[in-house]
């Protein structure tokens, strides 16, 4: 994480991490077994027989009080359309309620959907007690209900209810609401949109209102819905057993979040981090994405199976059970997200509202991570998922950190049109140019600039070109070519020119190029190539040697790759 603060700092506007969604199964712990269940109906009830009506009296008792819950708050109730998606369609009944500044239930969907249950049968043979009948667990579909709640700590939560015995329910939060309602509580001015925060006032009191997220918060607030929404349980029967939810992380993730000043470095980013090149070596954990996605090779921060669980912090065996792989899927046009696959985790990286890079993990079970799934165990999940970020920030901050190509000749080749006037590209072969660069670098630091003239005499001595072969009209367009790519400016409103701070860069880029870089490499590479025992005693010639060898191992490389 410090590599990449170290790198990207200065493009930053602030970081913060936090849990993002949560989804958290409530489950009866005195009712999920069969045995519990005849006690509860035997032994509690006082009713002797298990029968398919005792649990169906259950479901349709809690059926009927949803309905008139959901009639007497004026609550919506519907079934769920086909291909709907709910959190879009109850988004203007939630803004209602935000603008009334209200919390409760605004919305109520019914769902015809898997379940686990439980189903009862007659034993086959007579038995000593003609009361006994087998239970069993089963899955099939019945009806679920979705309940919306605006909660005043956790924000937006949406609570799935089953219908039928043993009553499973279902938890969905998200990290970014609880702290939009500590913010608004603190009065804290900030900018949100979605589940990211994009400005903020207090950048430490952001990222505290994430740590203050905790098992005994959320807890509370879930107890509170369960007993408000839930089946209901008389007293007598809370008393002789427990009835009480035990709640365990069904699927979490954590995110670290890069706010930046402007889109470029997220750009460039995924620009030099999915480079494809065909000569990569091939790995057999490397899974390369559909055609569907973007196929890369050595891309990906170059992710291999050793490193993917380097950054998850466990060693590579045989036995490893789950994906491991890396792919980018193409989302949206110029929208990539990366993912790299473990087990039954994954870690991605996508970009948010053009200024905004997140880093998520996501699990969909924590004993891949040898953590307990149950609420109390959050702190836990906390500290590991944070370590994984880091470990995922530094490398690829490491990967980034290297030499790469900018395409500087390439963009100066183009032509550029700036208003109504277009500007012809500039060429590095171009000998007018290189010679008009060398004389405004070597005799261009006169103070006020020199004038068109003045130019033209100077390349005319130096390079002893009649004045029929270079004259003052060609020296005006390539004068004109310089100042439209902003390499020269001039001095004030007088017709004297001068190069840029970037047109000194360019200058001797395009002259060490030439005259002390690719010349001499390409005679050894190309014509004839000294023998290092006799070469004399310079430190150029010793330097040309060293680059030759770079070049001889660079190729080697690239071929054996």
């Amino acid at each position: 994480m410090e590599t990449f603060t170290k790198l990207f700092g200065s493009l930053l506007v602030f970081i913060y991490h936090c849990f993002d969604r949560i989804v958290i199964n409530g489950y009866l712990s005195g009712l999920s077994r069969p045995e519990q269940v005849v006690h509860f109906v035997r032994e509690v009830l006082g009713i002797p027989v298990v029968s398919k009506e005792v649990l169906s009296q259950r479901t349709n008792d809690y059926q009927r009080w949803v309905e008139a819950f959901a009639r007497n708050h004026k609550i919506a109730i519907e079934w769920a359309g086909k291909g709907v998606r709910k959190e879009d369609y109850v988004l203007p009944a939630l803004g209602r309620m935000v603008k009334k500044n209200a919390y409760g239930v605004y919305f109520i969907f019914k769902s015809m959907e898997q379940g686990r249950t439980f189903r009862i049968s007659v034993p086959k043979y007579p038995t000593q007690d003609p009361n006994y009948r087998i239970l069993a667990h089963q899955t099939i579909r019945f009806t679920h209900y979705y309940f919306y709640i605006r909660d005043e700590v956790l924000g937006p939560v949406v609570m799935r209810v089953a219908s039928f015995f043993p009553f499973h329910a279902t938890y969905w939060l998200n990290g970014h609401s609880f702290m939009e309602q500590e913010l608004n509580r603190k009065q804290i001015g900030f900018r949100k949109n979605d589940n990211a925060f994009l400005g903020t006032d207090d950048v430490a009191a952001l990222q505290a209102a994430a740590d203050r997220l905790s098992p005994q918060i959320i807890r509370k607030q879930l107890d509170y819905w369960t007993l408000i929404l839930g089946p209901k349980f008389s007293k007598k029967e809370r008393g002789q057993m427990s009835l009480s939810r035990f709640y365990a992380i069904a699927q979490i993730e954590y995110c670290r979040n890069f706010i930046f000043k402007r889109h470029f470095p997220i750009h460039k980013i995924f620009e030099r981090s999915c480079v494809t090149r065909g000569e990569a070596a091939w790995s057999p954990y490397r899974r390369i994405s559909s055609p569907a996605r973007l196929r890369q090779s050595s891309g990906l921060w170059r992710l291999t199976a050793n490193r993917i669980s380097e950054i998850f912090g466990v060693r590579l065996n045989k036995r490893l059970n789950g994906k491991l792989a890396t792919v980018i899927d193409q989302i949206e046009h110029g929208h990539h997200v990366f993912r790299a696959y473990w087990k039954h985790a994954f870690l991605k990286q996508y970009e948010k509202f053009s200024r905004f890079l997140r880093n998520e993990l996501c699990s969909n079970n924590l004993r891949d991570f040898g953590l307990k799934k149950g609420l109390d165990h959050l702190d836990a999940v906390r500290q590991r998922f944070q370590t994984i970020t880091d470990r995922f920030a530094d490398f690829q901050a490491q990967c980034l950190n290297v030499h790469v190509d900018f395409p500087l000749l390439q963009r100066l080749a183009l032509p550029i049109t700036i208003g109504s006037v277009r500007y012809p590209g500039i060429k590095i072969h171009d000998t007018r140019i290189i010679r008009l660069l060398e004389v405004l670098l070597h005799n261009g630091s006169t103070v006020g600039g020199w004038t068109t003239k003045q130019i033209h005499e100077a390349v005319l001595t130096t390079f002893q070109i009649a004045p029929k072969t270079y004259g003052l009209n060609q020296l005006r367009y390539d004068l004109r070519k310089l100042k439209g790519h902003g390499l020269l400016e001039r001095d004030g409103r007088r017709y004297a020119y001068r190069l840029s701070a970037k047109g000194v860069d360019v200058a001797l880029l395009f002259l060490f190029f030439h005259k002390r870089l690719c010349g001499p490499l390409a005679n050894s590479r190309f014509h004839h190539k000294p023998h290092p025992a006799n070469r004399p005693n310079s430190k150029l010639e010793t330097a040309y040697h060293k680059a030759d060898k770079a070049i001889e191992n660079i190729i080697n490389l690239l071929q054996a790759a």
